[in-house]
């Protein structure tokens, strides 16, 4: 009896101290890593490459490079520290891509649910309105909005072409647009329109003053880029003579370069993470 009651017991505290914590959310059958890794590319417009053509031009980057340096310097160890640079550019030119692709959606997005507003407003099918954007709307959002038009005229379904068109966009602003749509064709609703142009005037004052900060940082961030690439350059100007190579080849000269890695990417990091302004998640994807 003792046992039975020792292990209720047990089972209670277990439950009790299991219920502050809360229930983490389920991946998607895949790594989190690679899931991150098909949001960026989706945000680049990069989603046909996916995460495996990612990884696989960052490794396939990584070995030329070594190859190349090798073959100059002589050097295993510089070769190396090159290698991991330049794995590393495939990741950042995509992050660079889907930061650029958001800025120019953020300021496109207005003029597009304007158009969108209007068509509702004039009476337009909710199909046809988002479709008018294809025709009438910004160049940045044409393409996305013309596969829609296509897939709806192929299908019929409006609910399918709204979840493909949230998923080529990949933007925080086309949810709420996909889902106040959706929600509007299921349910019906006059104020479609008050919304979408008070979401309009929003997102111009929230991407006049991004753009007014972004303005005053950029010089920060530029002299903090080059003062992380200065010693590599050196470092790369001085691989070409054979006694700076000898030196590096040492174990001291292999931890100065690691140290100085190191140093450098996470002082990149932490100018990134002070200086990066708020970016709205994606919360009805």
């Amino acid at each position: 009896m003792e046992v039975v009651l020792g292990l209720v017991l047990g089972i209670g505290a277990l439950l009790v101290w299991w219920s502050w914590w809360g229930v983490p959310r389920r991946r998607r059958g895949r790594w989190a890593v690679l899931e991150n890794l098909d949001d960026t590319l989706a945000a680049a417009g990069l989603a046909g490459v996916g995460a495996g053509g990612l990884l696989a031009s960052a490794v396939g980057a990584g070995l030329a490079v070594a190859l190349v340096v090798l073959a100059v310097s002589g050097s295993p160890v510089v070769s190396l520290v090159f290698a991991c640079g330049a794995a590393w550019v495939p990741f950042a030119w995509v992050r660079s891509r889907a930061r650029r692709r958001s800025a120019a959606m953020r300021d496109a997005w207005p003029a597009a649910i304007d158009s969108l507003a209007s068509g509702v407003r004039a009476g337009l099918a909710l199909p046809e309105a988002l479709a008018r954007i294809a025709d009438r709307g910004p160049e940045e959002l044409r393409a996305p909005f013309a596969a829609f038009a296509e897939d709806y005229r192929a299908t019929g379904r409006f609910a399918e072409s709204l979840d493909a068109l949230k998923e080529r966009l990949s933007d925080p602003v086309a949810d709420r647009i996909v889902e106040s749509m959706r929600l509007a064709r299921e349910l019906g609703g006059t104020e479609v329109g008050r919304v979408l142009r008070s979401l309009a005037a929003f997102l111009r004052d929230e991407a006049r003053t991004r753009g007014e900060l972004e303005a005053r940082q950029s010089w920060t961030v530029n002299a903090a880029r080059l003062a992380v690439a200065a010693p590599w350059i050196l470092l790369a100007v001085l691989a070409t003579r054979p006694e700076a190579v000898d030196a590096f080849d040492t174990a001291g000269g292999a931890t100065v370069l690691l140290g100085g890695a190191v140093a450098c990417a996470v002082a990149y990091r932490l100018m990134l993470r002070v200086g990066r302004l708020p970016q709205e998640p994606r919360v009805l994807r």
